[in-house]
């Protein structure tokens, strides 16, 4: 089954404070944080995984360097947050499901095969780390049924952080879109998703990855963090 995944790549990426688009920072393994997640996925599913990258912020040099892969591009990228970004690229997508991956996360590549599965069986699903809770970070809740109810920074009481890889199915991936489109400029695609899930009902699993090494990298210690656990 060939497998869609977007690449949210379209940001300023002010907070880590490089003249590049953030996808672009280099690592220890010398690689990008975008090229290597791009050969991860590539390595854990083969030639069957069709990457997207959204772009927006000096996109001419993530085309030049990312000239395998395909893009889409927001064109207020300056303006609007990752809901715009993530709504414009799941409108242009194929008939099937879509993950999409935040630019700037860096992640073990055991983490793909923990969610194959869950891709393989049409599961909507967020991943996340219940070993922090960070108060600047995406937290989460479960329903009574072990779903996802409330996805956000201002979540109170979350038992964990998502961590920027996330799933929606074929068959919700028609809602999510829905909601998408209604959302704030500035709203983060979460905002989405909590929508979708309060009107539309879909289920998402909180899929844990605790185990492994993952990373955001929003500033300099986050890049440290992450060059501490890639391959060289």
């Amino acid at each position: 089954m060939a497998i869609q995944v977007v690449i949210l790549a379209a940001g300023l990426g002010t907070r880590l404070g490089k003249p590049h688009p953030k996808p672009l920072t280099p690592l220890s393994s010398g690689e990008s944080i975008m090229r290597r997640a791009v050969n991860l996925l590539r390595d854990a599913y083969g030639d069957e995984v069709y990457v997207t990258a959204v772009v927006g912020f000096k996109l001419d040099l993530v085309i030049e360097a990312m000239s395998d892969i395909s893009f889409v591009y927001n064109e207020v990228y300056d303006s609007t947050n990752t809901s715009k970004s993530l709504h414009k690229a799941l409108t242009l997508s194929q008939p099937g499901g879509v993950l999409w991956l935040n630019g700037d996360v860096v992640f073990d590549p055991r983490v793909l095969g923990l969610i194959h599965d869950k891709i393989e069986a049409g599961k909507s699903f967020v991943c996340v780390n219940t070993a922090s809770v960070a108060e600047e970070e995406v937290k989460y809740t479960l329903d009574e049924d072990g779903y996802i109810a409330e996805l956000s920074k201002t979540v109170v009481g979350g038992l964990g952080e998502a961590v920027g890889i996330n799933y929606i199915s074929a068959d919700e991936k028609a809602a999510f879109i829905a909601r998408l489109a209604e959302v704030d400029d500035q709203d983060y695609f979460e905002r989405g998703l909590e929508l979708a899930i309060a009107n539309d009902g879909i289920k998402l699993e909180a899929v844990d990855i605790s185990q492994w090494e993952i990373v955001e990298v929003d500033f300099e210690d986050d890049l440290t963090r992450a060059n501490s656990f890639v391959e060289g």
